[in-house]
């Protein structure tokens, strides 16, 4: 298991490309980073909100 992964991983560039698409706009490559430090921020939070409310259990509700 890596010590680090990058955020870049937890996207699915192509699910992410046509949601630009049918927006007809194009996608810069930085955006791929950006919004892989963004889900793991979301991720992190979420954790910290369950752990504060005592559950090891992380609902939709930590987001």
């Amino acid at each position: 298991m890596p010590d680090r992964i990058d955020p870049a991983d937890f996207i699915v560039k192509s699910k992410i490309r046509t949601l630009y698409q049918e927006a007809d706009m194009r996608v810069s490559e930085e955006v791929w980073n950006e919004l892989g430090h963004r889900v793991t921020r979301a991720v992190k939070e979420s954790i910290r909100r369950a752990q504060a409310n005592g559950r090891k259990t992380v609902k939709g509700c930590d987001f």
